[in-house]
């Protein structure tokens, strides 16, 4: 399969092209930057080429800037929604005109979508959220819809905290974890829903060969746990303590709006469509996963 990804010098771009090249797939880059090549995307003059003479089967957008990189002042809050918005209506007007079309579109999402789920488990079926990463959701689906409108196999991958030692939520946690120095945030009850990196790349790939599968997808573990959970069972595979909580108020005061959704809302999201269609997760505890994370770290 001739596969192009977008944003693929990303936490996720970056593994997924060597994964899928394994698995005997041809893959492109879009360019961001360069007007020369099969391939490239001209940002400042909203400009994406891509050659006619090279049939593309899938395109991967993974595009979007760090969304908890930087604390959220509007400036930030737009490039936020634009770095992933603009991109997908690019990309999809530039697939419909194709001569050829690709089969399949699978653009990057996220399980802000269902906003703060407290306790309640959550699934593909659930109702959107009401808070700041949900508009972006929305919006950033929403900007797919010139390749669904085309009858492009659309697959939004709403996926979860994705770890991994060398970058993502894990890699931020683990110098604390290790100096002893890790515990809850706040009070610890908050959902967090997790997939391993193995299982990001594993769950896009099996996308790519369902071709019954479209819309939203999540992509998390069938386990989500409390951070109170998740903080003692990374100490517990560090072999360190799990003694000082991050209080709410100084959640707040640090990161504000961020760390309120970021940190301290829950999200209890469930695969539901992955396991229907017989997705098998090679990490489902979160103990599989870290022991595997911190065993790739050396």
């Amino acid at each position: 399969m001739n596969i192009l990804i977008s944003g693929a010098s990303g936490f996720i771009g970056s593994a997924l092209k060597p994964y899928l090249e394994s698995k005997g797939h041809q893959v492109y880059l879009l360019h961001r930057g360069k007007s020369s090549g099969s391939f490239y995307w001209l940002h400042e003059q909203d400009i994406i080429h891509l050659d006619e003479s090279i049939t593309i089967d899938a395109v991967i957008n993974l595009n979007g800037v760090n969304i908890g990189e930087k604390s959220w002042n509007k400036k930030r809050k737009q490039a936020l929604i634009d770095s992933r918005v603009k991109s997908t209506q690019l990309l999809s007007q530039a697939l419909v005109k194709r001569f050829e079309p690709p089969k399949v579109l699978i653009n990057a999402s996220a399980i802000g979508y269902y906003g703060d789920t407290r306790h309640t488990e959550t699934d593909e079926s659930s109702k959107a959220g009401n808070n700041f990463l949900t508009d972006i959701v929305k919006q950033w689906e929403a900007a797919a819809l010139p390749a669904v409108n085309a009858n492009i196999r659309t697959v939004f991958i709403r996926s979860g905290i994705v770890l991994a030692n060398h970058g993502g939520a894990l890699q931020k946690m683990l110098p604390a974890f290790k100096f002893g120095l890790g515990g809850k945030i706040g009070n610890g009850q908050q959902y967090m829903s997790w997939i391993s990196l193995t299982d990001e790349l594993r769950a896009i790939a099996f996308l790519l060969d369902e071709p019954s599968i479209q819309g939203p997808v999540n992509l998390t573990a069938p386990h989500p746990v409390t951070n109170r959970i998740f903080s003692q069972t990374l100490a517990a595979e560090l072999r360190r303590p799990c003694l000082l909580p991050l209080p709410s108020t100084m959640i707040k005061l640090l990161f504000g709006e961020m760390g309120e959704l970021l940190l301290l809302g829950s999200n209890r999201v469930l695969p539901s469509i992955l396991t229907r269609h017989g997705f098998q997760f090679q990490h489902k505890t979160l103990a599989e996963a870290l022991n595997f994370e911190l065993k790739a770290s050396g």
